[in-house]
């Protein structure tokens, strides 16, 4: 039998973690609560604009209604397009999912290297983002295993982990990642002012 959509998973561990923490528990996404973020994945995926009245509507559903629509599933275009699903709600939900878990004392997933895969394949377009805001200086990412990906010229900024780790700094939970960042010291300084979150 075959495993379900990295997106799919997702949706289902961070609805359990969802229902388990409750509506008041903290995330990573700053002034956002449990319930906050289960509106904005609600909204997100209805194409509706997340504004304060569309969050409190959704909000006064309640926790327990918001992940039961959670768990329906998101419609079928684009979100469950094959191709699409992965990059596009893998990688939401993925650092979601995250930013409940480590506010609330968790740790990395170490079992996961599908997760680690989708968290390297988007470092791609982060890393090359982050690299146009600390222009001069260049950004090289580096994982324990395979080649490094580099942004820009040689000699500036380098930032290691594992790729979700490298994949939650790059959009913002810079706190919560668990990276090394060494080279050239204005280089490290541009990137740490950088803003890169998403």
């Amino acid at each position: 039998m075959s495993s379900p959509p990295i997106d799919m998973r997702e949706r289902e561990e961070l609805c359990d973690l969802l229902a388990e923490l409750g509506p008041d528990a903290p995330t990573l996404c700053e002034g956002w609560t449990t319930s906050d973020l289960a509106a904005h994945l609600v909204l997100r995926e209805h194409f509706k604009l997340g504004t304060d009245e569309r969050m409190a509507a959704e909000k006064a559903k309640g926790l327990p209604a918001l992940i039961d629509r959670l768990r329906d599933g998101a419609p079928l275009v684009p979100w469950r397009l094959p191709g699409l699903r992965t990059l596009m709600n893998g990688v939401e939900y993925l650092i979601h999912h995250e930013d409940v878990r480590r506010a609330n004392g968790l740790g990395p997933r170490t079992d996961r290297p599908d997760l680690d895969a989708l968290a390297w394949r988007m470092t791609g377009f982060l890393g090359r983002r982050a690299a146009r805001q600390i222009r001069p200086y260049g950004l090289e990412l580096r994982r324990p295993e395979g080649e490094p990906r580099r942004f820009g010229p040689a000699g500036g900024a380098v930032l290691q982990g594992e790729p979700t780790e490298l994949l939650l700094y790059l959009s913002g939970r810079r706190e919560a990642a668990e990276v090394r960042l060494a080279g050239d010291a204005d280089a490290v300084a541009a990137l740490r002012d950088a803003n890169t979150g998403v």
